[in-house]
């Protein structure tokens, strides 16, 4: 069955390196969204009420919003998961420790357009009676 694989990760600087993990552990296509999580909102975090009618930019950059970078990709049947783990505990170190990341994997029941190796290109669209 294939799995949706999603990590949460914490420092948005480590992306660039886990994308290049995951694609030599053999990840084949990956979303990268941003994301905020209720940590940023309960501790005032989240986004700014006291901007000004024109904020300078100096002062939008001294209260940015932490963002959090959500990483997902569907992989097929098979597929290594302890070798993904394990690749992104090499860019990350050990995911047990505070605010290294959350990585949970889910079921995937139906898929459509997954092709094994296809490094998210199309494949050219063919007739059944050519």
């Amino acid at each position: 069955m294939p799995q949706l694989v999603n990590l949460v990760v914490h420092d948005p600087g480590m992306v660039h390196a886990l994308a290049e993990a995951w694609v030599s552990a053999g990840v084949t296509g990956m979303t990268i969204l941003d994301s905020s999580g209720l940590s940023h909102m309960t501790y005032g975090e989240g986004t700014r009420e006291d901007l000004p009618l024109f904020p300078s930019l100096r002062k939008l950059m001294e209260g940015s919003e932490q963002q959090s970078r959500l990483l997902m990709s569907v992989v097929p049947d098979g597929f290594d998961l302890e070798a993904l783990i394990a690749a992104t505990e090499r860019v990350l170190g050990p995911l047990e420790e505070p605010d290294s990341g959350i990585l949970f994997v889910l079921p995937v029941t139906q898929v459509r357009g997954l092709q094994a190796g296809s490094k998210g290109r199309p494949k050219p669209a063919t007739r059944p009676d050519a």
